[in-house]
């Protein structure tokens, strides 16, 4: 189920207020942004979130390369996978930047969102130059009547501890692996299919273009990947990366779907990393490339076939 979402605290509907809320950016949506989520739950109140569109890195350091592991609208579709029904994505702006903690919680959450119960990571800190902590949230809380719920660290299958961070150095070493410990599932790029200079026809291989644009770039490279299109599952060989062989361009996914043809232009596609299979390559010819390009798509296959992607 979609969640609803706002876009503002102010002037909410009276039934949009008394959630019990989960306070995060939750970029990524790991398993650690799941168990706050886990410890916001509380009988008779709505799950919701409180979340920030831009991420607030973007707004005060707008030059650093891309960092996001998802954007708002996979965002809303993981975090309703867990059970959330409500959103506010509060525009993180110069005014909510400048807004005191103790002004945070008695003008968003109690004047605005009229909070039953809210939850947080034991690092979680907010307001004016981060000067807020779980432990004024705590003494806010008691002064305003609503509860305070502290997740605990999460520590994934493989002894990692899990955050955004640990999400995206794994992502920047291509080890899907431990990704898929830290997230609990595989990694997505999602976004629009745009025109490219259809090489990949000529050579064969048709692909679906996707520029990463505002998202991090996992390691440049040959993935194993897969994707829902109109309710079914295909998969297919991707690279991401900058072309070198062809003509550079900023870092793209590009997927050569199996055994399917559609025209996907314009159309939103969420694409699965599965396997990382070798690093992005300058090959000597277009010759050269489109004999790897064969044995990657038949390797890609392999792997997939013997570890079938979920429904």
């Amino acid at each position: 189920m979609t969640p609803e979402l706002f876009r503002d605290w102010r002037a909410l509907p009276p039934a949009a207020r008394g959630a019990a809320v989960a306070l995060g950016n939750f970029d990524g949506v790991h398993l650690g942004h799941a168990a706050v989520i886990e410890a916001a739950r509380a009988p008779g109140r709505t799950l919701a979130c409180l979340t920030f569109e831009p991420h607030p890195r973007e707004f005060f350091r707008p030059a650093d390369p891309p960092f996001r592991l998802m954007l708002a609208p996979e965002k809303a579709d993981a975090l309703g996978r867990l059970g959330v029904r409500r959103i506010f994505e509060l525009p993180f702006d110069a005014a909510l930047s400048h807004l005191a903690a103790e002004d945070f919680v008695r003008q968003v959450l109690v004047g605005g969102l009229g909070v039953g119960r809210v939850a947080c990571g034991p690092d979680f800190v907010f307001g004016h130059r981060r000067g807020g902590d779980v432990a004024l949230l705590g003494r806010l809380a008691e002064a305003h009547g609503f509860e305070v719920a502290i997740a605990a660290p999460v520590i994934a299958e493989d002894g990692t501890p899990v955050s955004s961070t640990a999400v995206r150095q794994a992502l920047a070493a291509g080890e899907l692996a431990r990704v898929h410990a830290l997230l609990g599932r595989e990694h997505v790029i999602a976004g629009e299919v745009v025109h490219g200079d259809k090489l990949g026809r000529t050579l064969g291989f048709p692909t679906a273009n996707i520029p990463l644009g505002r998202l991090m770039s996992p390691r440049h490279g040959i993935y194993a990947v897969s994707a829902e299109i109109d309710g079914v599952s295909v998969r297919g060989v991707a690279n991401v990366g900058t072309r070198p062989t062809v003509r550079e361009t900023p870092p793209m996914l590009e997927v050569f779907f199996f055994d399917f043809a559609a025209d996907l232009y314009g159309r939103r596609l969420a694409v699965r990393l599965h396997h990382f299979l070798r690093q992005e390559t300058r090959f000597p010819t277009l010759a050269a490339m489109t004999e790897q390009i064969v044995l990657d798509a038949a390797e890609a296959r392999r792997l997939l076939d013997a570890s079938p992607p979920a429904a």
